[in-house]
């Protein structure tokens, strides 16, 4: 006799833009099935409660709390975590920018800060300051003090506009970046 609790469900997924069949248990969180079953750790386990932000993806261009989905709702349709962020061209603006501002100090929820605002900057490439805090005000860093994170969400958008920029070499306490 097989339990309730050992019954799988067999799922067609579309992660990064490729589709995968995966068996899991139906209670199983979106999160859990990225991280568990499919090996894309780069989600990250937060609050599991929707609070923090740490564990957004994208389903359908759009930023989801992975901890409150059930991995059975993402069938048919497209689900990017941060490991389909980059391309075989590289990495996306927003790592880049990411990297030259130092925008992420232990790097826990950049992944979530990076897919939420890939998706700010494609619905709005000019994002003004409030916009960008506001896009990522579900998301929590407890490491910095955010300007960084705002600061490379607008070089980013200013690359990605074709804008010849550069990072600041100075922050705004005087130092050498």
């Amino acid at each position: 006799m097989t339990s309730k609790k050992s019954q799988k469900s067999l799922v067609e997924l579309r992660i990064n833009g490729e589709t995968i069949e995966v068996a899991f248990a139906p209670h199983k969180t979106l999160l859990e099935v990225l991280r568990e079953d499919l090996a894309l750790t780069g989600t990250k386990h937060g609050c599991e409660l929707g609070e923090c932000g740490t564990c957004a993806v994208l389903v359908d261009g759009l930023p989801v709390l992975s901890c409150l989905v059930l991995g059975l709702e993402a069938e048919g349709r497209e689900v990017t975590t941060i490991e389909g962020m980059a391309t075989a061209a590289g990495l996306h603006p927003l790592q880049d920018a990411f990297a030259d501002l130092g925008a992420a100090q232990c790097g826990y929820c950049s992944p979530a800060f990076l897919l939420v605002a890939k998706e700010l900057l494609e619905v709005n490439p000019s994002p003004n300051r409030d916009e960008i805090r506001e896009a990522l005000s579900g998301n929590l860093c407890r490491c910095t003090g955010y300007i960084k994170i705002y600061e490379a969400v607008e070089l980013a958008a200013a690359r990605m506009r074709g804008e010849a920029v550069e990072p600041a070499t100075e922050s705004i306490y005087g130092f050498e970046v």
